[in-house]
Parts: structure tokens; sequence; C-alpha cells
């Protein structure tokens, strides 16, 4: 069952290519989700003197990635899926994108001053040995910034035991765009625990909140004002 997530990303990569880059399409991505990854990122005077060095797993097609390299970083990035890792490549901004498998980073021990896993642990059929390779090339006291669909807030179909790893899948249409999303849902306490085990302080635990004026900009996603869609945390190695 596990494996079958990722083999349906690696299906499913056109469309996302197509929900990631049409513009104004990915409403939650820009206007609720990436303002609460970049409010969760250490700050310019954390990080060591000049372009610190980024890793980007599960970049997908890049855009997070391209974001960080504007704002002065060097950034690597892995994905699972050849056609998107090469549509993230041919769309600049990395350093390196290598389209491989999360377990097993292509990477030396203290590589990277950062590590990003927005929006794909969830998606990972090994996400504890994903956060033990990212632990692995971190630097010592090097950050890792997550981003996971909230626990709290999956479908009642699709969950009968909260505390049990579960199988979602959901399929989208919106604007002619259809996607289809998959992957796992597991407590809270599962993430916390596998930080803990791979070194990792907890420093910030955010549930990204839309403004007032959400409900009626985007009625379709309203409820993303009164429940969390989105659960972000900031670790650092201790």
């Amino acid at each position: 069952m596990t494996q079958d997530v990722t083999a349906v990303w690696r299906r499913n990569a056109a469309d996302w290519l197509a929900w990631a880059r049409t513009p104004g399409h990915d409403v939650a991505f820009w206007e609720l989700n990436l303002p609460g990854l970049e409010q969760l990122l250490p700050h310019t005077g954390q990080l060591p003197p000049g372009e610190a060095r980024v890793l980007d797993v599960g970049c997908g097609e890049g855009r997070v990635g391209r974001l960080l390299a504007e704002r002065g970083h060097r950034v690597w990035g892995l994905d699972s899926s050849d056609l998107l890792a090469t549509a993230a490549r041919d769309a600049g901004g990395y350093e390196e994108v290598v389209c491989g498998d999360a377990v097993a980073l292509p990477w030396e021990d203290d590589s990277f001053d950062l590590a990003l896993a927005f929006m794909t642990l969830m998606d990972m059929p090994g996400p504890l040995d994903a956060i033990r390779e990212l632990a692995r090339v971190l630097r010592p006291a090097g950050w890792l910034c997550m981003a996971i669909g909230h626990p709290f807030n999956q479908p009642p179909s699709s969950r009968e035991d909260y505390f049990e790893e579960s199988r979602f899948e959901e399929e989208v249409e919106r604007d002619g765009i259809r996607m289809r999303f998959v992957g796992h849902d597991r407590p809270l306490s599962f993430y916390t625990e596998a930080l803990a085990d791979s070194g990792f302080v907890i420093e910030r635990l955010r549930e990204p909140r839309p403004d007032p004026g959400w409900p009626e900009r985007h009625p379709r996603l309203a409820e993303a004002y009164r429940i969390p869609f989105f659960l972000h945390i900031r670790a650092r190695l201790s």
C-alpha cells in the first residue's frame, strides 16, 4: 500500500505541474501555506554569513526552491518523480536537482544549513528514515522546516482511528484542472517522536490561519479560517 502512494504521485506528475503552475490556481499555497512557511524559516541573522545551503526534499516542480533562491540562498532539490525533477531543474534556481529517494540522500554528512520537507513527509512511505537522513546531511545545529496537512483536519470517512496510520485519497477538480491527492494520515506524535529520535528539538509549531477576509475572497476554502489546513514545524539539531 505504501509504495503505491509514491507510484500515484509519479503517475500524476503532469497533473501536478498544471495545478502548481497555473497562475492564481493554488490559492491555499500562495496565500496561506507559503506565507506561513516564510514566517517559519530561520531569519538571516540565524543562518551562516553569506549564502545558506538549503536542501528541498520532495521539491516537486520547484516553486519553493525558486523562491528561496530569489532570497539569496543556494538550493539543492530532490524528488522521486523524474518529470517533476526535470521541471524543477529546467525552471532554474537550483544548484542541482536529483531524481531519487529521500531515505538515501546522495549528499555527504553536514552538507546543509537548512532542510525543507514542504508537504512531502505525509506522502513518503518511509518518513522515519527520511527524517534520519535529513539529520545526517544537516550541519550541527542545522534546521529542518516541515509542513504537512494538519493531522486534526482529515475526512472522517478516511480515518476510523486517529492513532492508526491510514491512507487518504481525494480527487479534486477546480477550474478545469483535476488533481488526485494521496498520502498517509498519521498522528501528530508520529512526527514529533520521529524528530526527537533523530536528534531534533522543536523550536516552533504553527497552524497557519488566513486573515478575516479569506472566507469572502475564497468561499470554497472558507473552512480554513475555522479549522487548520496545515501544520508547520521548525526543528533544530541538538
